[in-house]
């Protein structure tokens, strides 16, 4: 490398421009941290005239992010489109083979191609790097990769995506229903412009599918992944976790067991007293168990312009230092297919239900719990009409399919008023 490394820098949206800005007001922080200077020889995005609140003049422009990732003058591309097919993975490609090194942000193209991309990165011997990829400014790749790479990983949990916190935090501080926080964060620009992105859990799954990669020296399977997003949380739902001492958090979790790969993504209750039931607003939590160093967590933005460049200008100045290594920690040959498998780690679930209001039901409820496997562990019953009666039940330990079979069983009864809502319990 010369003494300047050279970018160009596809994708002016909030990050590219946070990324140009850093470069610009950091200069000699940069020089001084990496050896290199840092500098943008040529950009590329939608719209050239757009008004970014800063001037480009002083770089060549480019209309194709291809044509930009294969300049002579571009010794590092950044790919900031976002997109897992299309342009971005077209221009990621092109800058491999050309020889460059890349930085993205881009979840979804890694969670879906990251094995064929780090294969074509390896082959090449260049370098993905991605760190803003996954909650924002929160290092955890590096975490991964760097700081725990002499543990064996145990378990990987976290909120990760920041709208579906703060819709989960909004809800139970104002009381207003989930359609009503919706409405107000999508006015905020809180989601994308495809919401179910955010709400249906798919943005945090993708990040999920990374990391579980990384800890667990598996092939990124994304469909792997068991997915729920939050659409169906319930204000009553919020209220009564609350009431029993826990938080609803759309929570990412990952684990390698005898069956297979572990990985699910779904609103599940922690206790309020928790790091992770602790966490309002926006802000992203990741964390990471290892056998060594047992359990760390890592706290931070998980978006906006200042945290996700700082991410990526991270990753900008290991390359100016000459730090690549493999995509995913270990050479991505060397990366197994793990089955994909349900999770069969017994946790108490939460039910609730809403039930005719008439004798005997109660114990029609915990005979079926009980037909099924299903031990209660406390049970409420809050103030009702005369016609149906709404229940709360934590129950001890117990397993996906046979809270599953005893929802069914339940059909069955005539005493229910409306359909069971039954969520894990993590232990954190």
């Amino acid at each position: 490398m010369s003494d300047t490394l050279r970018l160009g820098i596809a994708g002016l949206g909030t990050v590219g421009v946070g990324v140009v800005r850093i470069i610009r007001q950091q200069a000699a922080l940069l020089e001084a941290r990496t050896g290199h200077k840092i500098s943008i020889s040529a950009v590329s995005a939608r719209s050239k005239n757009k008004d970014r609140g800063i001037t480009l003049s002083d770089y060549a422009w480019e209309e194709d992010p291809v044509a930009l990732a294969t300049r002579d003058d571009v010794d590092l591309f950044v790919e900031l489109m976002g997109g897992e097919d299309g342009p971005a993975k077209d221009a990621t490609e092109a800058a491999l083979k050309a020889g460059k090194d890349v930085v993205t942000a881009n979840k979804a193209m890694l969670a879906i191609h990251g094995q064929a991309l780090a294969e074509l990165a390896e082959a090449e011997g260049r370098a993905i790097r991605y760190e803003a990829a996954v909650a924002g400014g929160i290092p955890v790749i590096k975490t991964l990769m760097e700081g725990l790479a002499g543990n064996e990983i145990k378990r990987v949990m976290g909120v990760m995506n920041g709208s579906c916190n703060y819709i989960l935090t909004r809800m139970e501080n104002s009381g207003k229903t989930y359609q009503e926080i919706f409405a107000e964060a999508d006015g905020l620009g809180y989601l994308e412009a495809d919401p179910q992105l955010d709400v249906g859990g798919i943005d945090a799954a993708h990040k999920l599918a990374i990391l579980s990669a990384i800890a667990f020296g598996a092939r990124v399977d994304f469909d792997g992944i068991q997915l729920e997003g939050i659409e169906r949380v319930s204000i009553e739902d919020i209220r009564a976790a609350a009431d029993m001492g826990y938080k609803i958090k759309l929570l990412g979790v990952a684990q390698m067991s005898g069956r297979g790969l572990e990985q699910r993504m779904q609103p599940c209750l922690v206790p309020d007293t928790s790091p992770l039931g602790q966490l309002d607003g926006g802000t992203n939590m990741v964390v990471l168990e290892g056998d060594a160093v047992g359990q760390i967590v890592l706290r931070g933005a998980g978006a906006g312009e200042g945290p996700t460049a700082s991410a990526v200008m991270a990753d900008v100045c290991d390359i100016a230092r000459g730090l690549r290594g493999p995509v995913f920690g270990q050479p991505a040959t060397s990366l197994v297919a793990a089955k994909s498998a349900l999770s069969k780690m017994p946790a108490p679930y939460y039910l609730r239900m809403t039930l005719v209001d008439k004798p005997g039901v109660l114990a029609k409820i915990a005979t079926v719990l009980g037909e099924a496997g299903v031990s209660i562990y406390r049970m409420r019953q809050y103030e009702h009409d005369d016609s149906s009666a709404p229940v709360l039940i934590v129950t001890h330990k117990t397993t996906q399919t046979d809270i599953e079979a005893a929802i069914a069983a339940m059909d069955g009864t005539g005493v229910l008023a409306g359909a069971p809502v039954a969520l894990r319990i993590e232990e954190v």
